[in-house]
C-alpha cells in the first residue's frame, strides 16, 4: 500500500478537514476508507487480545446501515430519524453533536424496510465538503465545517433499486460521482463537487447495490462500477466507456460487492458467479482487458473482500470466511463462521461445508459482514455485533479474538483509528478503545 500523504487544509480556525488524497493515515473519509480498499494504518494490535473493549461514549443517531466517515477529529454520521434523513457531525473524542442537517423523506416499504429503513450509503468527505446519498436517491453536498447545504439533487425522483439505494458516492478530482435511479432507468452521474452542476452522465444501465472504485492506467483515472447487469470502466473526467463486461445477477442474487483494484488489476465478485480478475491495459488511445483468472468458490453476496499481501480475504454468501490467492485465483482455505465458543476450523479446498451447515451461527445474516485490513490482524464485524480478529495467513484460518461491540445488529464497517474503534449499530454510534 502506498504511503498516504499527510497533508492538511485548515478550515474555520483550528478545524481541519482532509481531502481524500491527503487524508490522515487514521482517517476513514469515505466508503471502505481513504483508498476504498478497507485498509487501516496506524493500528497496533494488542499483545494480548482483550475479552472486551472500553466504551468511551455512545450516541443515539437513528436507523441506518451507513458507515460513518472520519476526517480529522470529526465523525460524519448519516441516519434516519422518524420522517427525516439526518447528517450529523460529531466530535470524535466526545460524541458531542457539532452540527446537523435534516430533510424530510417518504417512508420506504418492501422487504428491506423495518430495521433497514435508514440510509445504507456512506458519506464521503473531501475538499471541505461532505456528500451523502439517501435511501431514496437524494444526493446532498454540505459544508463539512458548518453543515450548510451547498447543493441537493433528486434527479431520479421515485426511482431506486428494488431494495433501495446502497451504493456510496465517490469524490474524484473535484467531481462527485454517484450511481442513481433504478435498475431499468438509471445512470452513473458526475456532478461538479463545488457547484452541483452536471458534468457527465452514463445512462447505459441502472445501478445495482455496489459502490464504485478508482483505477489509474497510464495517467487516466477510471471509475470501476458494478451496474445491475455489468461491470464497467468509465473515464472519470468524461464518463467515456473504456471497458465493459456482462455480469448480470442470477436468481436471488445481486451486484453488491465493491470491485477490488490492485494496480491495473480489477477483481469483481458476485453470488452465484464467484470471483474474476482482469488486467486493464492501455493500447494506444484505447483500453483492453485481459482475463487473469476465475474462481467459482466462495461467492460473496453482501460482503466486499479485502486484498492483503496478494491474498483475498472475504465472507461468502454461505457464511464462510475464505482466502483466495489473488495471483492465480485458487482457493487457499475456507472456514465456517461458527457460534460463539464453538470455534472454527479451516476446510481444505473441495471439503468445505454445505447445505444446512453453511453459515452456522449466522442464521439469516449469512453473507453479511465487513472485513478490514488492520496490519497484523484482519478485523471482521458481523451482524451478530461481534468484532472478530483473525490472522492474515494463506495457510489456515486462525482466530485471535471475538469481542462484543453492540447489543443490536451491525451492518456498517468498523472504523479503526489508532486504538479507537467506532461502531454504528442499528440506531447508535459507539466509541470503543483498546485501553
Amino acid at each position: 500500500m502506498k504511503t498516504i500523504h499527510r497533508t492538511m487544509a485548515v478550515i474555520t480556525g483550528c478545524v481541519a478537514m482532509m481531502s481524500v488524497s491527503g487524508a490522515l493515515a487514521q482517517d476513514w473519509p469515505q466508503w471502505r476508507g481513504a483508498n476504498r480498499d478497507a485498509k487501516v494504518t496506524g493500528f497496533a494490535a494488542p499483545k494480548t487480545w482483550p475479552k472486551e473493549l472500553t466504551q468511551r461514549w455512545k450516541a443515539t443517531v437513528g436507523l441506518g446501515d451507513a458507515t460513518p466517515a472520519l476526517a480529522g477529529e470529526r465523525l460524519y454520521v448519516f441516519a434516519r430519524q422518524e420522517v427525516e434523513e439526518v447528517t450529523r457531525c460529531l466530535d470524535a473524542g466526545s460524541g458531542k453533536v457539532l452540527w446537523a442537517d435534516r430533510y424530510a423523506v417518504q417512508a420506504i416499504s418492501g422487504p428491506d424496510a423495518g430495521q433497514h429503513s435508514g440510509p445504507r450509503s456512506s458519506p464521503a468527505v473531501a475538499q471541505g465538503k461532505v456528500v451523502t446519498l439517501g435511501v431514496s436517491g437524494h444526493l446532498s453536498c454540505l459544508d463539512a465545517a458548518t453543515g450548510k447545504v451547498l447543493w441537493r439533487k433528486d434527479d431520479f425522483p421515485g426511482a431506486w433499486p428494488r431494495f433501495h439505494v446502497a451504493s456510496s458516492p465517490i469524490l474524484v478530482d473535484g467531481l462527485c460521482i454517484a450511481q442513481l435511479g433504478k435498475e431499468t432507468e438509471g445512470a452513473i452521474v458526475a456532478y461538479d463537487l463545488a457547484t452541483g452542476d452536471l458534468r457527465w452522465k452514463w445512462a447505459d444501465e441502472g445501478p445495482g447495490y455496489a459502490s464504485p472504485a478508482l483505477l489509474s492506467v497510464g495517467g487516466d483515472k477510471i471509475i470501476i462500477a458494478q451496474t445491475a447487469q455489468s461491470v464497467v470502466g468509465l473515464l472519470a473526467a468524461s464518463g467515456k466507456t473504456v471497458w465493459k463486461t456482462p455480469f448480470a445477477a442470477q436468481g436471488m442474487s445481486y451486484n453488491a460487492a465493491t470491485p477490488i483494484v490492485d494496480g491495473q488489476t480489477v477483481i469483481y465478485c458476485g453470488q452465484g458467479r464467484g470471483a474474476a480478475a482482469v488486467r486493464i491495459e492501455k493500447q494506444g488511445g484505447s483500453f483492453a482487458a485481459k482475463e487473469l483468472w476465475k474462481n467459482p468458490d466462495n461467492a460473496v453476496q453482501f460482503n466486499s473482500p479485502v486484498l492483503k499481501d496478494g491474498f483475498l480475504y472475504g465472507l461468502s454468501a454461505r457464511g464462510d470466511f475464505f482466502c483466495i490467492n489473488a495471483q492465480d485465483g485458487k482457493t487457499a482455505w475456507t472456514a465456517p463462521f461458527s457460534p460463539p465458543g464453538a470455534g472454527a476450523e479451516a476446510q481444505p479446498q473441495g471439503q468445505g461445508p454445505g447445505g444446512a451447515r453453511a453459515g452456522r451461527g449466522m442464521g439469516r445474516t449469512a453473507g453479511y459482514g465487513s472485513i478490514v485490513d488492520a496490519g497484523s490482524a484482519l478485523l471482521a464485524l458481523t451482524p451478530a455485533s461481534q468484532l472478530v480478529a483473525f490472522e492474515p495467513s494463506p495457510k489456515a484460518y486462525s482466530e485471535l479474538a471475538r469481542i462484543k461491540v453492540a447489543e443490536t445488529p451491525t451492518y456498517a464497517y468498523p472504523i479503526v483509528s489508532g486504538k479507537r474503534v467506532f461502531v454504528k449499530d442499528q440506531d447508535s454510534v459507539t466509541l470503543w478503545t483498546f485501553e
